[in-house]
């Protein structure tokens, strides 16, 4: 019955609250399950989050509109002041190419304080972005990136060092998206 139930409240929030365009009515539906989003964060419209209670958000951090979160057998972790672009998809779970049953693997991935993921991104299962780093538009990570690390491509490959202090707080509240 748990199982049936989880189903129904994945398919509540991701074809009907996802299309409600005030963001405190997604993060408030989002919180009645799961405390670990933070009520200071905004989640814009579209976006999908499979079993959304495997997802951890901090405050003041933005998920943009038409993403993707693949939370359904491990944790998306999305620290303090993170700026994610429209379009990018997240993913915890994929298949081992090499296994001859086609095999699952995967693992949580996480978003430190202060990363910024431009639009279009794909990240794979296992992922850490340290704090500051910073994914360049339509890069695939597959593996982790380092402390104010910059990185482009695809596969996503270092360009240079972020050089600021990291101080700012994100603020971005639209009336309606």
């Amino acid at each position: 019955m748990k199982r049936y139930t989880g189903a129904f409240i994945n398919f509540i929030f991701n074809e009907l609250i996802t299309h409600i365009p005030f963001h405190f009515i997604r993060i408030s539906f989002l919180r009645l399950f799961n405390k670990k989003i933070s009520r200071s964060s905004v989640i814009l419209m579209h976006t999908k989050i499979p079993n959304f209670w495997n997802l951890e958000i901090g405050d003041n951090s933005i998920i943009n509109q038409s993403c993707h979160l693949d939370c359904r057998q491990f944790k998306v972790i999305i620290k303090d002041n993170v700026d994610i672009g429209p379009y990018t998809r997240i993913w915890t779970l994929g298949h081992d190419p090499h296994d001859d049953k086609h095999s699952l693997y995967g693992g949580d991935v996480v978003l430190s304080d202060h990363v910024w993921v431009a639009s279009g991104v794909t990240i794979l299962p296992y992922v850490n972005l340290e704090k500051g780093a910073v994914v360049a538009a339509s890069s695939v990570v597959h593996k982790s990136v380092k402390e104010k690390e910059i990185v482009a491509g695809n596969p996503a490959k270092f360009i240079k060092l972020r050089n600021n202090k990291l101080i700012y707080t994100i603020n971005y509240k639209p009336l309606l998206d």
